[in-house]
């Protein structure tokens, strides 16, 4: 059951299309290997490939992210052969470059991403392999919270985040892969600055369509309107605003928070979005998987009115 929460995965395993312009930078073509709006679960793969996909399949869905910071042998072989065994396409890699990770207004910029210069090298170095464990399983993408993103163009560790970043990308466009960004702990228009300032044209966006809400950074429909042409993955999850000034704001089910799915769903469209819809729900236990069920219905509904 934990397989399914990438939080409680993070934390455990420490024990174009619509191309768009980037400053005038024309955006990678992306890569989709089907049609948009296939539907997927986020799910950790590092503890048993084997059972992980078994479990995607079960949902009766094609695709999935699959997280892990284990990027040895045994998670390649397994994974790979899952891949097989289950034909389950997997559109990204997740990793966190390893820990410490703390998904917290005051823990998380101290640890997340490349922002901290204390892990910034390990993270980089740990995603270059992510990305070449990536290609070695033909999966097009590497996906990660990259960390929270200096709001001021002026921060004195700005120039360093997009230095460290700009190294990461290059070698992920060199391995013919999409780099993205994780939405949520900055402004829409922050990671837009970031990826207009380093540069290069593999990287994109994975919209997590709670995340925005959950940091309080803005919601997910209005961000459309700066990153959307960039949005290549995403995160079908739901959420409410932090009303605690110390605390991220609560997770739930999608239908139950402020996301607004009917309303998101045809503005994707609009904007030629080519991917799937990987639904991620951040508890443990039985709910988890009857909340992924009538989630999955859900979604499809509104996929179903697209025509």
């Amino acid at each position: 059951m934990e397989n399914l929460n990438r939080r409680r995965f993070l934390q455990v395993s420490a024990a174009a299309g619509t191309a768009g312009l980037i400053s005038g930078i024309p955006a990678a073509p992306a890569i989709p290997a089907g049609k948009p709006f296939r539907m997927g679960i986020f799910i950790g793969v590092e503890r048993d490939p084997d059972a992980a996909l078994k479990r995607v399949r079960e949902f009766g869905v094609p695709t999935c992210q699959a997280a892990t910071d284990d990027l040895s042998d045994r998670v390649y072989n397994g994974l790979k052969a899952a891949m097989e065994k289950y034909g389950i396409e997997v559109t990204a890699i997740n990793t966190s470059g390893g820990p410490p990770n703390s998904y917290s207004f005051y823990e998380g910029p101290l640890t997340i991403g490349v922002v901290p210069r204390k892990y910034r090298q390990q993270r980089i170095d740990n995603f270059k392999r992510a990305s070449d464990f990536a290609k070695r399983l033909a999966i097009p993408a590497l996906h990660t919270h990259f960390g929270f993103i200096p709001e001021n163009p002026n921060d004195p560790e700005y120039e360093g985040v997009v230095v460290a970043l700009r190294e990461v990308a290059t070698h992920i466009k060199g391995n013919g892969q999409m780099m993205l960004y994780e939405t949520g702990q900055e402004t829409p228009i922050t990671m837009l600055r970031a990826i207009t300032d380093v540069g290069v044209d593999s990287q994109f966006v994975n919209l997590d369509c709670a995340n925005l809400i959950l940091y309080g950074k803005g919601n997910p429909l209005d961000a459309l309107d700066v990153v959307g042409h960039l949005v290549r993955g995403t995160h079908a999850k739901d959420g409410l605003f932090p009303t605690n000034p110390k605390e991220i704001g609560e997770e739930v089910a999608i239908g139950k928070g402020k996301a607004n799915f009917p309303k998101l769903i045809p503005r994707l469209k609009e904007l030629g979005y080519p991917g799937p819809l990987t639904i991620e729900r951040e508890i443990s236990g039985p709910q988890q998987f009857e909340d992924i069920k009538m989630e999955k219905l859900y979604l499809e509904k509104l996929v179903a009115k697209l025509g």
